[in-house]
């Protein structure tokens, strides 16, 4: 079907098979056209312009805006726009992402730890670009971010350390930690921070696999650094 068709409201995913075209976004970058139409405000449904106004002024759209939600025409980037084309879905998988991002009881360091380690797994360029700029800003230094991206991450700080291992531990296929494992980062991390890991890993997991899917990408010159 052409790029230009409008899919949205029939409660299909409309896939694109026009040449590829630059979606500039608001901070000057621009991201490579992917496998699945971007939609903008006008060309959304009651319940997608639900999701899309929770996101566009919920907490990720609150303080400094260290990289773009939107493009210049107002269609969302990375994940969120994924997320439209299935807003049942969609809203409870960004309500999940705002209270993994939110509301969690683990530090801002901890936290880009764990999500760049999953970024890293799973080669995705769009959570890669976008977490090292939220990595930097809460004190993440060039010399950590480069191991993370190599999966060689080491930290003084032993909760930072067992945090990023057991990160490492579900994402190198085991899928599950072994019962000397758990017992050792159960005692240092505690139950609840362990789960809140757990959960966080699976979650962006799914996200980069979704946009690994559909190829979508970083904004071209920033994903690949």
């Amino acid at each position: 079907m052409p790029a230009e068709d409008n899919c949205a409201g029939r409660g299909i995913l409309c896939f694109v098979t026009a040449p590829p075209r630059a979606e500039f976004l608001k901070d000057g970058n621009y991201m490579e056209d992917s496998r699945i139409a971007s939609l903008t405000p006008a060309e959304l449904d009651v319940e997608q312009k639900a999701l899309y106004d929770s996101i566009v002024t919920g907490p990720r759209a609150q303080g400094p805006q260290l990289f773009a939600l939107q493009d210049d025409q107002g269609r969302l980037n990375g994940p969120f726009g994924l997320m439209l084309h299935v807003p049942g879905v969609g809203s409870a998988l960004q309500e999940l992402g705002s209270a993994v991002r939110y509301r969690t009881a683990m530090t801002a360091r901890i936290r880009e730890i764990a999500i760049l380690a999953v970024a890293a797994a799973t080669e995705s360029r769009f959570e890669r670009y976008a977490h090292e700029r939220v990595g930097h800003a809460v004190g993440l230094s060039d010399e950590e971010m480069t191991a993370l991206r190599g999966g060689d991450f080491g930290s003084e700080d032993a909760t930072e350390q067992a945090a990023y291992d057991v990160c490492r531990h579900l994402l190198e296929g085991a899928n599950t930690l072994g019962g000397e494992e758990f017992s050792r980062f159960e005692a240092r991390l505690g139950h609840s921070a362990l789960l809140e890991l757990v959960v966080l890993v699976g979650y962006y997991r799914t996200l980069s696999q979704m946009m690994n899917v559909f190829d979508i990408g970083a904004p071209a010159g920033l994903g690949d650094e």
